[in-house]
């Protein structure tokens, strides 16, 4: 299927590795130039290099922290004209409401839910003027299911959830289209460290985590390629009619009954 893409310039939050690098991969191989980020310097140029490699378009760099707002208007200063954003930019950890101290919903909060408000809100305006652009927001099905372990992350993915669907809805009527997807349990650094999370609760063994993914659809973890190029084919001028929307892409998991 031809995607319709033209060189769109491409944003990626959190985009060294995980999903984020694979939406980065996903849309070079469309030939949109992408522009990645992450906190430290060094892994961020590693991984722009190796996509300037593999790839046949321009690949550009951002080293900061994102949770912090300046840093962000920094980020917009650096990477102002763009077509696409992914927001993709977090890791809110597990844990119970008696688990997790107050500073720590606000420090994972400042990152995704913050960081993906503000980010949305820098570029919303700018696509507007232009009447053209497009926002994805890779959020996670914890905001479908929410689970007392998982609680801070689950309460944070449901508030970007209907901040979506409030901004998605409205923003077509300046031609811009703001939709989300829900990853479930991918196989990422992020979902062992979750895993290892839950297998500690349980069993006082963090090093029993494998035996957390047990109900896994299709007997398997999702791969981040697989997030990526729904991502991509969500974005592209060939499904142009999405905005609001949030996509659960779990094999079915908030049907199961089981950890997503």
């Amino acid at each position: 299927m031809e995607l319709g893409y033209k060189g769109e310039r491409v944003l990626i939050t959190g985009s060294t590795k995980g999903i984020g690098y694979a939406c980065a991969e996903a849309f070079a191989a469309e030939g949109c130039p992408v522009i990645i980020t992450g906190r430290d310097a060094a892994t961020v140029e590693a991984a722009r290099q190796k996509l300037a490699s593999a790839y046949q378009v321009k690949v550009e760099a951002f080293a900061g922290d994102l949770s912090h707002p300046a840093e962000r208007e920094r980020l917009a200063a650096q990477a102002p004209d763009i077509d696409i954003l992914v927001n993709n930019a977090g890791a809110i950890p597990g844990g119970s409401l008696l688990d997790l101290s107050m500073q720590t919903w606000d420090q994972a909060w400042a990152l995704k839910v913050m960081g993906y408000i503000h980010l949305t809100q820098i570029y919303l305006r700018r696509m507007k003027d232009k009447r053209a652009g497009t926002i994805v927001n890779i959020i996670g099905s914890g905001g479908r299911s929410p689970r007392f372990d998982y609680v801070c992350g689950g309460t944070g993915n449901a508030a970007l959830m209907a901040f979506t669907g409030a901004v998605g809805g409205h923003s077509v009527d300046f031609g811009v289209r703001v939709f989300a997807i829900n990853p479930s349990s991918t196989k990422t650094d992020r979902a062992i460290t979750l895993a290892k999370t839950r297998a500690k609760a349980k069993y006082g063994d963090e090093s029993r985590w494998e035996e957390m993914q047990h109900h896994a659809p299709l007997g398997r973890l999702a791969e981040p390629g697989e997030m990526a190029r729904a991502a991509v084919f969500l974005a592209s001028p060939a499904c142009g009619y999405v905005s609001g929307a949030t996509l659960d892409i779990d094999a079915g998991s908030a049907y199961r009954g089981g950890p997503v």
